[in-house]
């Protein structure tokens, strides 16, 4: 039996780029977002409904992503969200800001 993921507190800031990062790769239901960040990262990182789908409306709010209804793959209505041309730029600035703060917290840390 797999190790069960646990919640994950450090992801505030981190959980947008996330799921810009996810739908860079492909359109995906909510779901489909959660396993995906679960399983590429090796079962570490927990995303739950109560903070997933307020980031999808605030991501939508701000025309990063769009979301359309439409069928799963097991024939089930959900909303499917892609990454808009916007939704890209952002990514691309989360990116390089997280790389920073990643940066300096290896150099505080000793690790750089």
């Amino acid at each position: 039996m797999g190790r069960k993921p646990k919640k994950n507190d450090s992801l505030p800031g981190s959980l947008d780029m996330l799921i810009l990062r996810t739908l860079s790769l492909r359109d995906l239901h909510g779901y489909g977002i959660v396993q995906f960040i679960q399983q590429s990262s090796g079962n570490e990182l927990l995303i739950e409904e109560g903070s997933l789908y307020p980031a999808l409306q605030r991501l939508e709010l701000n025309g990063w992503i769009d979301g359309d209804w439409g069928v799963t793959s097991n024939n089930r209505r959900a909303r499917i969200y892609k990454i808009t041309a916007a939704g890209r730029k952002q990514l691309a600035v989360e990116t390089r800001q997280y790389a920073k703060l990643t940066l300096a917290i290896a150099h505080v840390m000793g690790m750089e």
